[in-house]
């Protein structure tokens, strides 16, 4: 395995201050559009939900990575705040799918929309990283070439 150089760690901690600055951003964004940063996740994980029903509360703790409970009170304080409702499923109604209110639309597109650049600076960096550290992968202190994940 090889060594991790002072280049590496350079642009390791440039990326790691770029996305912390970049949620810090997005955080500020969601207390501009009057919504917590969980409820703006929230709303992403509700919207982003490949199925038009909407996730059940579980999956979106399993988007947001929060235990089912916290999930719940979260879900709880949104709907209280008019930006998701809790909905049957139209196939077993024993399950409740979570869909966006017309305010939660406006303010997951606004924010969205804010993000959009933002991300796109972000990527470039990730990019950068990946390629430089991919770069650094190629040969090992031996000289041979690592096997990956997808070998």
């Amino acid at each position: 395995m090889s060594v991790v150089g002072q280049s590496d760690i350079e642009r390791l901690l440039r990326v790691r201050t770029g996305l912390r600055r970049f949620l810090r951003w997005s955080e500020r964004q969601s207390d501009a559009a009057g919504i917590t940063p969980a409820q703006h996740q929230l709303l992403l994980a509700v919207g982003g939900h490949p199925d038009p029903s909407g996730p059940t509360i579980g999956e979106v703790a399993d988007y947001l990575v929060l235990r089912h409970n916290s999930a719940v009170g979260l879900v709880d304080r949104a709907a209280a705040a008019g930006i998701v409702r809790r909905t049957p499923d139209p196939r077993n109604n024993r399950i409740v799918r979570l869909t966006l209110t017309a305010a939660g639309i406006g303010k997951l597109q606004a924010l969205a929309q804010m993000h959009r650049d933002e991300l796109a600076h972000l990527e470039r960096m990730v990019d950068a990283l990946r390629q430089a550290l991919d770069r650094g992968r190629t040969t090992t202190a031996h000289g041979a070439t690592p096997a990956t994940a997808d070998d």
